[in-house]
């Protein structure tokens, strides 16, 4: 097998645009939640979305014994909820207005594009990440656009 090296494997990777999400959930502390890129649609029938979180993530772990959470589909120019939510140790619902989602009751943030209420259907170790497929029970979007990485660089 060649080795890859993680720099330019992450260069070349740059070159795919992709939205930001993060996912919520509300832990026996309060709400929890992390930055994503790795996201996206499954299943229609089921309604199944899946996603990628690091198994270093320190916000992963209470999202999976709650076992459901809220993907908030970021909008152009939240950017800093982003960096925010991809800042370990940081206060992350400090500044951040949400309401509970209607099923899993976790905060679906002011301001996204879109948001899924998700119950956990199977996790699958893949790598250094787990490969998360959640079960869609709620959902709604506005009409504003997106918020894109790519390259390094938020759109």
């Amino acid at each position: 097998m060649p080795v890859i090296p993680a720099a330019e494997y992450r260069r070349v990777l740059g070159h795919f645009p992709t939205g930001v999400v993060v996912i919520t959930t509300l832990g026996p502390q309060g709400p929890a939640g992390l930055s994503i890129n790795s996201f996206t649609s499954v299943s229609l029938d089921p309604p199944l979305i899946g996603f990628f979180p690091a198994h270093t993530s320190g916000s992963w772990p209470t999202i999976r014994r709650h076992g459901a959470f809220c993907v908030n589909i970021l909008a152009a120019g939240q950017e800093d909820v982003a960096r925010l939510f991809a800042t370990p140790g940081a206060d992350r619902f400090a500044d951040v207005a949400w309401l509970p989602a209607p099923h899993s009751g976790a905060p679906i943030l002011e301001g996204v594009t879109a948001w899924l209420d998700c119950v956990i259907e199977a996790v699958t170790p893949t790598g250094d990440h787990d490969f998360v497929l959640g079960r869609v029970q709620a959902l709604d979007a506005a009409s504003t656009n997106p918020l894109i990485y790519h390259r390094g660089l938020y759109m």
